[in-house]
């Protein structure tokens, strides 16, 4: 996940010299999009009752995922 001190922001001021708007990097804008996107899976799930781990296990080498 980006953190801020990881950005490269420019600003784009109006002429009294409040900030309008930012040009990010390319690659910086598109992890911030990557991050925003899994924030909201994080959030969609929030409620999502878990499997426990042998479960899981189980499952993998019953469906020929993972041998014994």
């Amino acid at each position: 996940m980006l953190t801020t001190e990881k950005l490269h922001p420019q600003f784009v001021m109006d002429t009294i010299g409040n900030r309008t708007a930012v040009i990010l990097p390319f690659g910086e804008y598109n992890a911030l999009l990557a991050d925003l996107d899994d924030l909201a899976t994080v959030a969609e799930r929030v409620d999502e009752t878990g499997i426990p781990h042998a479960e899981v296990v189980a499952q993998l080498r019953k469906d020929g995922y993972l041998s014994d």
